[in-house]
């Protein structure tokens, strides 16, 4: 895969493949992809991104599932962003002037896209889909998020087709991922019950996590604060895991809670607080993890709604506004908005000082 320049663009060559019809019409570029081409090279298939603008491209394979093949995914990053013209519930004014933040990294967000290919989930009684309202959620959350200043999206799947639990939050983990939220709609047997609820991981499946972790740490990646396991004692490695799994826990609490807030401006919430489960997508050890079920899809009334793009996007917007919050109020170290929150604080405490010093030169005789 190369990177190509004036003009931006992306080159892959994927040796010993072909297309069924060279002459067929690729599909129409959006986002930062002008458009597709596609030629034989080499013997080999060579597929051209052509880019709107700078990005770095970041790839990984997917193994078949279902009646899909082997796949790779291409993400696109892009290498600089300015702010939109408009966001909804945007961040403090002092946060918008990026121009003077240094090159701090960007929060990534992983958004999981519950079920999906062979797993329908939650079926609703006009034939909605779980695995359908999830992944149109989860782009629109994904397309919120990119346009933040500082913030990054990545999607665990982005079409129809299963990902394995554990492979989820293996794809996380493997972007250095800050958060990971996984999108979900209920059900019940109760057409009449309704709302959204949050979910963060339970505290004895996240006991029994780290027994499995220690048990096979041999097999275990690096942390993501890039401490191993591998060549640690037994006491050692169990006092950083617990480390990491508690500051882990008590954050998706606190971005948990913030979620629940935000979707509570959006529509009726089944429980006023945040719950825990042993969902195992829950289970990565370093990443602050939420499960969201944005509603109840066996509910006529709110099985429409979340059919609904309007709403979709309502839902998309309470998510990232919940994790915004909670990021500004608790930036990772060396990110952009730890930076922009830094610019914040000083001008606040700017302002306080001039307050200060006009409030005495107009009580001086």
């Amino acid at each position: 895969m190369l990177r190509l320049q004036n003009p931006e663009r992306v080159v892959v060559d994927i040796p010993g493949a072909r297309l069924d019809d060279v002459n067929r019409d690729m599909p129409a570029g959006q986002g930062y992809v002008k458009q597709l081409r596609a030629g034989l090279q080499d013997g080999g298939l060579r597929m051209v991104i052509d880019l709107a603008g700078a990005a770095t491209p970041n790839s990984f394979a997917v193994e078949p599932q279902g009646t899909f093949g082997y796949r790779l995914v291409l993400d696109l990053e892009p290498s600089a962003r300015t702010a939109p013209a408009s966001v909804v519930a945007s961040p403090p004014k002092a946060f918008k002037s990026a121009a003077s933040v240094g090159e701090g990294r960007d929060i990534i967000v992983a958004i999981d896209a519950g079920h999906g290919g062979t797993d329908p989930g939650a079926m609703g009684r006009s034939g909605t889909r779980e695995k359908d309202v999830t992944l149109a959620i989860a782009r629109r959350l994904k397309s919120r998020i990119d346009k933040e200043p500082g913030m990054r999206a990545i999607l665990t799947r982005d079409s129809d087709f299963f990902v394995e639990h554990r492979l989820r939050i293996k794809r996380a983990r493997d972007q250095k991922s800050d958060m990971f939220v996984s999108i979900h709609a209920d059900a019940y047997r109760d057409r009449s019950i309704a709302g959204s609820s949050v979910y963060v991981l339970s505290a004895r499946a996240a006991s029994d996590e780290a027994s499995r972790w220690l048990a096979d740490r041999e097999n275990a990646a690096d942390l993501i604060g890039g401490v191993s396991l591998e060549d640690k004692g037994d006491v050692l490695a169990s006092v950083l895991l617990d480390l990491s799994q508690g500051a882990s826990m008590s954050a998706s609490a606190e971005a948990a809670d913030q979620v629940l807030h935000e979707l509570y401006r959006v529509g009726n919430v089944k429980r006023a607080t945040v719950q825990q489960a042993p969902f195992l997508v829950l289970k990565s050890p370093d990443i602050p993890s939420m499960l969201v079920e944005t509603a109840f899809i066996t509910n006529p009334a709110e099985e429409a709604r979340l059919k609904d793009p309007v709403h979709q996007e309502r839902l998309a917007n309470a998510i990232l506004s919940g994790v915004r919050n909670y990021f500004y109020a608790s930036p990772p170290p060396g990110s952009r908005i730890a930076q922009l929150r830094q610019l914040r604080d000083a001008s606040r405490i700017a302002s306080a000082d001039g307050a200060g010093a006009l409030s005495s030169a107009g009580a001086s005789p």
